[in-house]
């Protein structure tokens, strides 16, 4: 909790009582999260953010497709220079206080390598990627966001997918709480990962599926 809140509760007089009030809230919604990891199954697309569950219904065929084309040329290039991990959709993201289900994940080595293959719980990514849609993106610009540079993931990408642009945001140092606007690309530009230097791809490659396996044949030629 930023040292500032801190300071303004000790200031009232009913600092104790707000504190435990704040804490009997916490352990419900502890109770009601662990409900929800009982509760989730395979089949289910589902969150758990600040103490409600959140469904997500299917998500139509242009915002797959673009998850999709990402996930494939992210994936390509970290298995080629055995980078650490990549997944998309359904890899659950397990927070302080919530569980989120990011569209496009990428860990590091260091992170990959406490993977199993019955783990279903990973820790904050070093790269999220969220793709825009109506029902989702006032999360994914609002509480998302802060939580993820909150828990240290050091890139995050939006992709706005009726403008085909996508904006870059990033945290200065690990002991940053928020993110610094890098850079915004359109279609016609190359993004660079901050994380994964090497990785230089056209946006275009994000929205156009020929582009993409153009792409993707570069790659694989390393």
């Amino acid at each position: 909790m930023p040292r500032s809140i801190v300071q303004d509760i000790l200031k009232r007089s009913d600092a104790v009582m707000v504190i435990e009030e704040a804490r009997t809230v916490l352990e419900e919604e502890a109770r009601r999260r662990q409900a929800f990891h009982e509760w989730l199954s395979p089949s289910v697309k589902a969150e758990f953010i600040q103490g409600e569950v959140v469904i997500h219904s299917p998500a139509k065929r242009a915002h797959l497709d673009i998850s999709g084309h990402i996930y494939r040329l992210l994936s390509v290039f970290v298995d080629v220079h055995k980078a650490g991990a990549v997944s998309v959709e359904k890899a659950m993201v397990q927070l302080s206080r919530n569980d989120y289900e990011p569209d496009v994940c990428y860990w590091g080595k260091e992170k990959a390598a406490t993977f199993t293959q019955e783990t279903m719980m990973h820790p904050a990514p070093d790269l999220i990627v969220e793709v825009l849609s109506k029902s989702t993106q006032k999360n994914d610009r609002g509480i998302k966001m802060d939580d993820y540079a909150l828990h240290g993931v050091q890139e995050y990408w939006i992709v706005d997918p009726w403008q085909k642009r996508v904006e870059q945001y990033g945290l200065l140092s690990p002991q940053d709480r928020s993110y610094l606007l890098f850079e915004k690309y359109g279609f016609a530009d190359e993004i660079t990962a901050r994380v994964l230097p090497d990785f230089v791809v056209p946006v275009a490659a994000f929205f156009d599926a020929a582009e993409n396996v153009r792409v993707l044949q570069s790659l694989l030629r390393f």
